[in-house]
């Protein structure tokens, strides 16, 4: 049974950090992308961060770059993004995802899975 269960989020102060994890059963994590989106309440899904499964390319949107690290460790099946400097309107509802054999682009509508999503909040 597929699944990618993300942890890690909650209520944090401007300036603060999360850490979040997707860990991920039913399927190799070395074969596949995985992928950081997230929406925030009344906006659309957008992506955050990516890991290719077929070189060691990564990608950022430009809101978070410099701020967020993405990671993975293919013997732990889990995937971590590493949120510093947080902004309120980082405040969104975080999503991991994942595409077999994909690249760095995760383009939100060629993802095979998706978690259930971990909510973030930053507020003073």
């Amino acid at each position: 049974q597929v699944q990618l269960v993300e942890s890690g989020g909650g209520l944090v102060q401007p300036g603060g950090s999360l850490r979040l994890s997707c860990a991920v059963s039913g399927f190799p994590l070395q074969y596949y992308a995985i992928g950081w989106f997230r929406q925030a309440p009344g906006k659309e899904r957008e992506g955050v961060s990516c890991t290719s499964a077929i070189d060691d390319s990564i990608k950022y949107a430009d809101s978070v770059k410099g701020r967020f690290t993405i990671s993975r460790d293919n013997a732990k099946n889990t995937v971590y993004l590493q949120m510093n400097n947080l902004k309120p309107e980082d405040t969104a509802v975080y999503y991991c995802s994942a595409e077999r054999y994909g690249s760095s682009a995760c383009a939100e509508h060629t993802m095979d899975y998706w978690g259930k999503g971990t909510l973030v909040t930053i507020s003073s």
